[in-house]
This record gives C-alpha cells, sequence and structure tokens, in this order.
C-alpha cells in the first residue's frame, strides 16, 4: 500500500486540500465565565479535545461584536471580539494555543452585510439620502405616491420584504434580517475595509477564512431596479430559473473579481491563507468560488443535502470531483454545520420530508429512531472521511449529537421564528451547547447554565461518557482520523462497478478501498483486509445494513 502521512507543516501551501476542518460555533462549545454563552477562554480550554480528535484545523463562526439578531452573523465590528465571549488577547492566545497544539486556525468573515449598529450604518441614518456615508450600504427611495412601499419584491431570506424603511423615508436592503443592512460592494470604501480586515486577522494568526454568502457581494444596482416577479424567485433555489449570472442578487459575474482581488492578499502570506466559500449555488457555477486565482474551495452543499441512496450519492460524488478537478481546487464534504438539522437525524427522515415541519412536530412527526439515526450517521461519516478532498465537521456530531427538535418555542432564539411569524421554528435544535460531563448544570459546558436548554439525555452523548469507551461514536472519530491521515496520498478514486445493488465501493488510488451498504440487507465484503468499520460486522463477516468498513 503507498501512503504517506499529509504535510501539514507552515511551509506547505496545500495543507488545506485534503484536510479535516472542525467548526466551532462559539457561543455553543465552551463557557469559560459561567455566563451560559460559551467564549473564546472556553474554546482555548478545550482545543486538546480537537486536538485528541485528530482534526486539522478549526473554523470559528462568528466572535465578533454582535447584538446577536442573527447569532452573531450580524457584525457591528469587523476586527474586534464580543465582549462577552473575550477580547483581542484571548483571541491571540487562542490562536496561539491552536498553532501549538497543531492545529489551523480559519475565522468567519462576514461580508455581505453588517448589523444595524455598525458604525458606518449609524452614519449612514445620520447623513440622509444621497450622502457617501449611505453610498456604503443599499439605500433606494420607496414607490408608490409617498414612497411608501419597497423599492422591488426582492424577499428576505428569513422571510418578508427584503427592504427596511428608515424615518426619512428612505429603504435599505437586507437580504437577511432587518438588523443586517447589506452593503454596496461597488463601493470602494467598502472593498477596502476588508482588505483592512483581511490583513488584520491574518496577521493575528488565521490560517484561513470561511467567507459567509459568497455569492452575494455582487448586486445589480442600475436603475431602475428590477422586480423578480414571484417571491419564490428571491431564493438561491430559483438560480436555475435564470441565465448564470444574471440574477439580481446571486452569483452574479462581477462577484469573482472581488475574490481575485482578495487572492493577491491572501498570497502575500507563508503559507497563503486559504479560504472556502459558502455558496449556495449549482455544482458547476459553485466551483468558480473555489479557482486557485479567487477563494481555492467551495462547500459543497449538494452532498450535505443528498438522500441517503447509493445511486444519487455515488452521481453526486462523481460531479463534484469532476467540477473541483475542473477548477484546479480538491472537493469538499460536509455533513452538518450550524443551519441544517444534524444528520444524526437528518438522514432518517423520510425524502421529501418537510424538514421545518418536523420541527415543529417537536421531532414526533415521523418519530426518528435515535440508535438508528445513530448507526446511520457513523456510516455517513467513514463514507465522507474517505473522499478525496476536505471534510468540515460540525462540534458535536464526534458525539453523535442528534437534533433537539424538541425545544419549547418560549426559548427559541433564531430570529428566523419571529420574522416568519412564527412559522418557520429555526436553527436551535442544532445549536444547543455541547455536553462534555455525564452531569452538572449544563453538562460541563460552563459553571453556571447554557443559553439554550440540553435535554437530559445529552448526558449519554458527553465526552466524559465516550473517553475511551470502545465503540463509542467519539473513538470511532478518534480512530478514523488518525488511521485517514496514515492512509491519503493521492486526490482520485475509482468506482467498483460490480457492487450489489445499494452499495458504494471504490478504492483510493493511495491503495486503500471504502465500502458503504445502504441496502436493508447484509452484504459480503470484498476481499480485503478490515481496516476500520462504523459498526460491527455481521454474522460471517457480511457488511451490515447502514454501515461502511474500509479495507487495505
Amino acid at each position: 500500500m503507498t501512503a504517506r502521512t499529509p504535510d501539514l507543516s507552515p511551509r506547505n501551501p496545500d495543507w488545506w486540500r485534503q484536510a479535516v476542518i472542525y467548526q466551532v460555533y462559539p457561543r455553543s462549545f465552551a463557557d469559560a465565565d459561567g455566563d451560559g454563552l460559551g467564549d473564546l477562554k472556553g474554546i482555548t480550554q478545550r482545543l486538546t479535545h480537537l486536538a485528541a480528535l485528530g482534526v486539522d484545523a478549526l473554523w470559528l463562526s462568528p466572535f465578533y461584536p454582535s447584538e446577536l439578531a442573527d447569532g452573531g452573523y450580524d457584525v457591528s465590528d469587523h476586527r474586534d471580539v464580543d465582549p462577552r465571549l473575550g477580547t483581542l488577547d484571548d483571541f491571540d492566545a487562542m490562536a496561539a494555543e491552536a498553532h501549538r497544539l497543531g492545529l489551523k486556525v480559519i475565522v468567519d468573515l462576514v461580508p455581505n452585510h453588517t448589523s444595524h449598529q455598525h458604525v458606518w450604518f449609524q452614519e449612514a441614518l445620520r447623513a440622509g439620502p444621497g450622502s457617501a456615508a449611505r453610498d456604503r450600504y443599499v439605500f433606494r427611495d420607496g414607490r408608490g405616491p409617498h414612497g411608501e412601499l419597497p423599492p422591488t419584491d426582492w424577499q428576505s431570506v428569513f422571510g418578508g420584504s427584503a427592504w427596511q424603511r428608515v424615518p426619512d423615508g428612505q429603504w435599505y436592503l437586507h437580504l437577511f434580517a432587518p438588523e443586517q443592512p447589506d452593503l454596496n460592494w461597488a463601493n470602494e470604501e467598502v472593498r477596502t475595509d476588508f482588505r483592512t480586515t483581511l490583513r488584520f486577522w491574518s496577521d493575528r494568526g488565521a490560517d484561513g477564512f470561511r467567507v459567509d454568502v459568497a455569492h452575494a457581494l455582487a448586486k445589480d444596482l442600475d436603475e431602475p431596479l428590477r422586480d423578480l416577479g414571484a417571491p419564490e424567485l428571491s431564493s438561491e433555489a430559483a438560480l436555475a430559473d435564470f441565465a448564470p449570472g444574471t440574477h439580481p442578487f446571486y452569483d452574479r459575474d462581477e462577484v469573482h473579481e472581488i475574490y481575485r482581488d482578495w487572492r493577491k492578499i491572501l498570497d502575500d502570506y507563508t503559507p497563503p491563507r486559504t479560504a472556502v466559500a459558502e455558496a449556495w449555488v449549482p455544482g458547476a457555477r459553485r466551483t468558480l468560488y473555489a479557482r486557485p486565482d479567487e477563494l481555492g474551495q467551495a462547500f459543497n452543499f449538494e452532498y450535505l443535502q443528498a438522500p441517503w441512496d447509493a445511486g444519487e450519492l455515488r452521481a453526486l460524488i462523481t460531479a463534484s470531483l469532476a467540477d473541483a478537478r475542473a477548477a484546479g481546487a480538491s472537493a469538499t464534504w460536509v455533513l452538518s454545520n450550524h443551519d441544517v438539522v444534524r444528520h444524526a437525524s437528518r438522514l432518517m427522515l423520510p425524502p421529501g420530508t418537510d424538514d421545518n415541519a418536523w420541527l415543529l412536530s417537536g421531532g414526533h412527526a415521523p418519530e426518528v429512531d435515535e440508535a438508528a439515526g445513530l448507526r446511520r450517521a457513523r456510516a455517513a461519516t467513514l463514507l465522507m472521511l474517505a473522499l478525496p478532498g476536505s471534510s468540515y465537521v460540525y462540534q458535536g456530531e464526534e458525539l453523535g449529537l442528534p437534533e433537539v427538535a424538541d425545544l419549547p418555542t418560549e426559548v427559541l432564539q433564531d430570529p428566523i421564528w419571529e420574522q416568519t411569524g412564527r412559522v418557520r421554528k429555526g436553527r436551535d435544535g442544532c445549536r444547543v451547547p455541547l455536553p462534555w460531563t455525564t452531569s452538572g448544570p449544563s453538562y460541563g459546558f460552563g459553571p453556571g447554565g447554557a443559553w439554550l436548554p440540553q435535554p437530559e439525555r445529552f448526558a449519554a452523548y458527553a465526552v466524559e461518557a465516550q473517553d475511551g469507551r470502545e465503540g463509542s461514536t467519539l473513538e470511532l472519530y478518534r480512530t478514523a482520523l488518525k488511521l485517514r491521515r496514515k492512509l491519503l496520498a493521492g486526490e482520485d478514486l475509482t468506482w467498483a462497478d460490480d457492487a450489489p445493488p445499494g452499495v458504494l465501493h471504490f478504492a483510493r488510488h493511495d491503495g486503500w478501498r471504502c465500502v458503504t451498504n445502504l441496502s436493508p440487507d447484509p452484504v459480503p465484503l470484498p476481499p480485503g483486509e478490515p481496516l476500520l468499520s462504523s459498526a460491527p460486522l455481521a454474522a460471517g463477516g457480511l457488511l451490515g445494513p447502514d454501515t461502511t468498513a474500509w479495507l487495505a
């Protein structure tokens, strides 16, 4: 078997191509000061968990000053730390400890919008129509006899109009919450400020950036602004209805010039700073953001949304690898993040299930068998980790955490709940703070309580309950990540066309193979030495349903 350990040293500019990156949602990871909200010191205290897990980098969701109108993505200062989460000195200490442990640090960058409390937006409100301050954002006069109607029919991602009126009668654009006014990326001052931000965090030890809403920065703001004609055309899902690059505010061709400009800054560092785009666009368009002269990688959301079906997964994996190869990038794979139902629950929902309806039912329509969901999630994880490219792991999935679908409505924090008139439950169920111990007021999350209530069943999933326990999900992740490091070399795979129906079987050109049984019946393993399996093999050495095995 040909194998080598990936070079993750500071000298290697391509460390990210097959890395495993662990997403930390700071407010839910670990709380050092006991206020119920996770913080940077809490993260620093728990970095040994990530080092022992075997990941290569941590990605920090926003930790900037924020009103938390959108979980921290309403940023009032892109170059500071929210005082509830710590200080810049705390960030420096965290980055230094991460690097000491051999972990890279990726920070979330939010360039599409600011908080309405940002000094720029407050200045814009005071300055009035036609001012240079307002040109940093997207302000327009309204329609109707008295300007009482929004400038266009564009809709917010969180529901309702994407326009908010201010006291002097003008309207500003917010593709997300009203507390998140969109920036005008045609304004050179905006571009200059974010160049400064890229350098600020790179100089403080950030090894890369995750770019929020990367596909929305460029907008068609030529007068008159275009109506879309139907609310659903404001969704990323409507991109297929437009010629590529022509939607008024999503995935416009001009956005790529912004990232080519950024790449020059990122390449000024040794090694170059990496970046990954959050771009909810079709695969061939998505990988444009991942070109070497732009960000380098882009999240593969089609994989995240794929059903548990062998045929669909094979087709999607094949297409994703081809798209990445054509762009000169490495593929990315992700099963869970802070915006979606955790995959230990989601993968058990029947095809066509409305996730929101399921959440509104408290997770009871349909009922999800947590043990079966965990088995399927473990199989999906080993499949993902065997694929060429980078894998992104969301905090808590290494514990097998299910979605907390039964959060009572009175504790919900996600603005989606209120902004949709309490129709969409939102994303709180995947953001419940982590359990570290089997007891205590917040299962070890912190010395006090937690900002979202943790269910009693979290005790069984806690790090303390799984640490060193043979067969636990935590130990499966540790073993898989250690073994993966030893096995990796190339970025190719070859499908085995003789796999039984419902089975995915591919060989890595490194000399190892992965077999995943998505069928309801046990199947024989192909010849080879079993290295690891997501569940014990069935009688006769068969690979059971919802099980993945790696073989030499």
